[in-house]
């Protein structure tokens, strides 16, 4: 409480925190002093749109209602807006306070402590207890995962488990601009005192703070068009023998796998899992580590939690190689920068297990594609484990091998290959490798999808050599053991060469037995033979790939992608009658181009 105070200066803890206008009916006060540098750095926050700069003029416009406002203080100068921070602006409101001879509001320990060696009045604001219960917790029970607030709509939240929720409403009465902003208020104000409390990001439009087991977005124009929290927390707090891992899993995980991604769908369990196995390490006397943005894994003691927003990428690095930890967790991996952290560190022989978004297996492997050395993958990854619903969906594992790919028969074709495959049953399921300038990932868990990876390989690898030497051709592959191509008669011996040599080379390149045949047989076999025929399409680019509208009458037909008359890569026409690229990786960025600025795109017809 307090009472007859002729003049108080508050600091900007006291004003970001609202706490005057809070209590204003249990103080009396003549008069509020402002200091002018913070009110300058608050108002160049707030044109910033950050969280702290809003919630600190909002507070100050409310203070005349129940005492006289007067700005005092040396101004900052334009230049210094920028760089200074508010704990050094709160120190010149200390000063302040002992040239008015007013008393100075506090909430910070150490402006407190130094206001007293000073011998300045004080008034020192206490946090809240640890357990206070702020407002935003009422839209949670046991069964919720994440809660969304919204300025004009009702309350929202997701109820239930990974994999099986429902979106249902939590009030009856839609939120305001001002609901909105007074819960933003209390999480930042709490996660200034609070232990487990932090502001992660804060950036123009938007703050993520981490309160305890919750994790908060808040967005705010110009980046939303309206106010907005997003609250997320896990459910349930599972240990690793929940999971029910197989024998065999559980001896790869304790004793041999160190480079392990943790791959699902958002909402699907993925970082309750990593917590999980982030505390089987940290029970095992193992060091254990985490980098996070925000930092939401709910830990114990005993594991150290980094934060990436406030460290660059080398800071990381060098405190992980110089405090030696056995494993670090990253989660979640989203840009390049993470993934290239990933495997620098891991190829300098920590132990790292991290989380990313993918819909399938797979993909999780294929997001390193591009980012790194194809050879190295196995060295940075040897274990893929996949949550769906909250269980183990599927686990992979990772090798490299020098070997013919599945559905090629030539011994020549050899190459450095990564299969990957099925954890516990060793079944092969997929390889990359790279092919020509690309890096191929081909599925072989089917002998069809092997033999049609095959023959698109194959035609893919007759066409390249044989353009170069020839006008007109013709390219089908058979089986994953023959093809036949079609070349204009007076050049049959061309390609056949002197004692059959060019031929024998050509065969020995693709791996297969090649017929030569005169392109006239091809013509006069009839108009059903659809093979080369240019097919119409209607395209159009949306936010992840390139989308080609067809007839349905070539569903299921498979048709090669060609640019300026280049071989790009074949496809498969969905039963929606359209054939759909991926936009992120180097062949869809070549047709986004193409489209762009008005290339040549084909869709030709290949034989099934």
């Amino acid at each position: 409480m307090i009472e007859k105070t002729e003049k108080i200066i508050p600091d900007s803890s006291i004003l970001i925190e609202a706490w005057l206008s809070k209590n204003s009916s249990k103080i009396k006060i003549k008069e509020i002093i402002i200091h002018e540098a913070l009110l300058q750095k608050l108002e160049y926050l707030a044109n910033q749109n950050n969280a702290i700069g809003a919630l600190g003029i909002d507070e100050i416009s409310k203070l005349n209602k129940f005492a006289e406002v007067k700005f005092s203080g040396m101004k900052l100068r334009l230049n210094e807006l920028e760089k200074i921070s508010m704990d050094n602006i709160d120190i010149m409101v200390k000063e302040l306070a002992l040239e008015e001879d007013a008393t100075l509001i506090t909430a910070k320990k150490t402006i407190a402590k130094a206001a007293i060696a000073k011998n300045i009045k004080l008034k020192h604001i206490e946090p809240p207890s640890k357990g206070r219960k702020i407002k935003l917790e009422k839209y949670f029970d046991t069964t919720t995962m994440s809660a969304h607030l919204r300025e004009s709509v009702l309350p929202y939240a997701k109820k239930g488990m990974p994999g099986k929720w429902e979106f249902k409403a939590v009030g009856k009465k839609k939120l305001t601009q001002e609901d909105i902003q007074e819960i933003s208020r209390e999480i930042i104000e709490e996660s200034n005192f609070r232990k487990d409390g932090f502001i992660e990001i804060e950036r123009p439009g938007s703050t993520i703070v981490q309160l305890g087991k919750y994790r908060i977005v808040i967005t705010k124009p110009p980046f939303s068009d309206g106010w907005e929290i997003t609250a997320v927390r896990p459910v349930k707090k599972l240990n690793l023998e929940d999971y029910k891992l197989s024998d065999k899993l559980k001896e790869r995980v304790a004793e041999q796998a160190e480079g392990v991604l943790i791959a699902g769908s958002p909402g699907m369990g993925k970082t309750t899992f990593a917590a999980a196995l982030a505390e089987f390490y940290g029970s095992q006397e193992k060091i254990v580590k985490t980098v996070e943005a925000p930092r939401d894994l709910v830990l114990p003691d005993n594991i150290t939690q980094y934060a990436i927003s406030h460290a660059d990428t080398q800071e990381i690095q060098d405190i992980l190689l110089l405090s030696r930890p056995d494993y670090t967790f990253f989660d979640e991996m989203r840009n390049t920068d993470d993934f290239k952290l990933f495997a620098d560190l891991r190829l300098a022989g920590i132990g790292f297990i991290g989380v990313v978004h993918a819909t399938n297996p797979i993909d999780a492997i294929q997001r390193f594609v591009g980012r790194i050395e194809l050879g190295v993958i196995p060295q940075v990854i040897d274990t893929v484990i996949f949550i769906k619903n909250g269980q183990l969906h599927k686990v992979l594992s990772l090798k490299m091998l020098v070997k013919v790919p599945s559905g090629m028969t030539e011994a020549d074709l050899a190459r450095p290959i990564v299969v990957v495959t099925d954890f516990e049953t060793k079944k092969p399921e997929y390889e990359l490798y790279s092919y020509g300038e690309e890096t191929v990932v081909v599925p072989v868990n089917d002998q069809q999808q092997k033999l049609s990876a095959a023959k698109n390989l194959a035609t893919q690898h007759l066409k390249s050599i044989l353009k170069k030497h020839l006008n007109e051709y013709e390219v089908e592959v058979i089986d994953d053991n023959k093809a036949v191509i079609y070349v204009p008669e007076q050049d049959i011996p061309k390609i056949i060469g002197k004692q059959g040599k060019n031929i024998n080379e050509l065969e020995k390149n693709v791996g297969i037995k090649i017929d030569v045949k005169p392109i006239s047989e091809l013509k006069s076999s009839g108009s059903n033979n659809e093979e080369g025929e240019v097919i119409e399409y209607n395209s159009s680019i949306g936010k992840k790939s390139i989308i080609f509208d067809t007839d349905p009458k070539h569903v299921g037909k498979e048709v090669d992608i060609v640019v300026n008359g280049d071989y790009l890569l074949t496809a498969k026409v969905s039963k929606k009658a359209r054939v759909k690229v991926r936009k992120d990786n180097k062949i869809g960025k070549i047709i986004v181009d193409a489209i762009n600025i008005g290339e040549e795109v084909e869709l030709v017809l290949i034989n099934q």
